[in-house]
């Protein structure tokens, strides 16, 4: 299954890629930029929806739909919105096409548009406009709505999953009374997305603020969290902007308040993407294909019969059955591939490549010894078990597999975590070790503008815990820091 399958010493690049498309998650399509994403993927970012929908309503929030569309105008009410999204958007122009005199299909010059329409690139605009609509007094207050859709982004260097033209993604967008309480909703929505990546997707993530530079378009405050991919990138994993009153100012959004005055409203947004595809795939996965923490694996165990006759094809299967239905009594997901046109080997080499996080295999043998053959992807060990106790060892294989996936990758995020103090050391880890940076910096966009120039090098966040609020000279220009961020490079 892994012949002519690159490794991650021997171009990195290339392994992701051959991963994306051998492991049957996506391929690129007819449409310049954009991808397919296959079944078995698919039901991976199914996975992640549902946790992360269970998530969102457990916060007291609701799903709502929004255009796809959004007029051109919309985007002019808010400068600095406009000015951060302005080269990616996609643009309708015409609503018809004819028949071409020359033959073919042509644009009807004739059926050109009043106004031009945006193809979604994020929905501030058309949310706040639609929101003006919704909110009087403090009595519609909060609006708490997520929306799961595509968004457009005309990006010219693309990679599946990491940075397409379009893409799936949730964004929550919610209405506040109070500034205070809508920065305590972004900080509650940085932590959804923390607990999600750490135990879910078991993937240790850093979280903090964005630097002015690295805000989101019309955010006054962008929480983020940060993770590590094993070849020493950062990745941003989920992102919560607040807002404050700069989209309900744009779209004259005013309630009045229990006092009997009015004000504009305090506005979030929140965010994750299919790029948490590329995030699990580069934390978690090697030479040997994609591995899956069991909490999001689409099916936790996969069965594979072996034999050789078809009397001993209709035993195995028989008794299989009977395992899969015990452990999915016990809520376990599980696949039984007892098709008869691929050999157990084949099979073995499927689900291992694929990520299953436990595989069984019961050929005749097992039946007699009353014992199982338990392989679990993450160590690639295998071990006979009694069949007596397969569901409690099961149930426990799986909690040690998600235990390990995140220990491991917090480990290499530790490893590959460095403090330094001044410029030549800076430079030396990034280019000598990478991973994140925790260095001194001035507080200025100048600085930061001459560090990401030099070395490509960005400030992924600036940490949240006071142990990093401390007085220091900066890495670049030596000037008085009174915190400490973390650079590094980052897809």
């Amino acid at each position: 299954m892994a012949k002519d399958f690159a490794t991650r010493e021997e171009d990195y690049s290339k392994w992701y890629n051959d991963l994306v498309m051998k492991a049957d998650l996506a391929e690129n399509s007819a449409v310049r930029g954009c991808m397919v994403i296959k079944p078995y993927g698919f039901s991976i970012w199914e996975s992640m929806q549902q946790e992360l929908d269970r998530k969102f309503k457990a916060t007291g929030h609701t799903n709502a739909y929004f255009p796809l569309f959004i007029p051109k105008s919309f985007f002019a009410k808010e400068a600095n919105h406009v000015e951060g999204f302005a080269k990616e958007c996609a643009v309708v122009t015409h609503y018809r096409l004819k028949n071409g005199e020359q033959g073919g299909i042509e644009v009807d010059e004739d059926a050109r548009l009043e106004e031009e329409l945006i193809v979604r690139p994020t929905s501030e605009t058309i949310i706040w406009n639609t929101y003006r609509n919704w909110i009087q007094s403090y009595r519609d207050l909060p609006i708490l709505v997520n929306q799961w859709a595509n968004v457009v982004r005309w990006e010219m260097r693309t990679r599946l999953f990491l940075r397409t033209a379009e893409f799936l993604w949730q964004e929550g967008h919610t209405a506040h009374a109070s500034k205070e309480e809508a920065i305590a909703e972004a900080e509650q929505m940085m932590n959804v997305y923390a607990d999600f990546a750490e135990n879910f997707l078991a993937i240790p993530v850093w979280k903090g603020t964005k630097s002015a530079n690295e805000r989101f378009a019309g955010a006054v405050e962008t929480y983020c969290i940060e993770a590590l991919m094993q070849d020493g990138k950062a990745l941003q994993a989920g992102t919560s902007h607040f807002l404050g009153q700069n989209f309900a100012k744009a779209f004259d959004v005013k309630f009045t308040g229990q006092d009997g005055k009015q004000d504009y409203v305090w506005a979030t947004s929140w965010g994750v993407s299919t790029r948490l595809m590329g995030a699990l795939i580069m934390t978690h996965s090697d030479d040997n294909g994609l591995v899956l923490p069991p909490n999001l694996a689409p099916f936790k165990v996969v069965i594979v019969p072996i034999y050789r006759k078809e009397e001993e094809y209709r035993l195995v299967c028989e008794k299989a059955r009977e395992i899969k239905e015990e452990l999915e009594a016990k809520g376990i997901s599980v696949k039984l591939d007892d098709r008869d046109t691929h050999k157990p080997g084949w099979k073995f080499a499927e689900y291992e490549f694929k990520g299953v996080p436990v595989r069984i295999g019961l050929g005749p043998r097992d039946i007699e010894n009353g014992t199982l053959e338990v392989a679990r992807r993450d160590t690639l060990t295998k071990e006979s078990v009694s069949r007596e106790g397969i569901v409690e060892h099961v149930e426990s294989l799986l909690s040690e597999i998600q235990k390990n996936l995140f220990q491991k990758a917090f480990k290499h995020r530790e490893e590959k975590t460095t403090k330094v103090s001044s410029w030549d050391e800076f430079k030396d880890v990034l280019e000598n070790k990478g991973g994140f940076i925790l260095a001194h910096w001035d507080g200025t966009p100048e600085t930061e503008d001459k560090i990401k120039e030099e070395t490509k090098a960005t400030i992924r966040l600036i940490p949240l815990e006071n142990e990093y609020k401390t007085v220091g000279k900066c890495v670049y220009s030596g000037k008085d820091s009174n915190q400490i961020v973390v650079f590094a490079k980052a897809y």
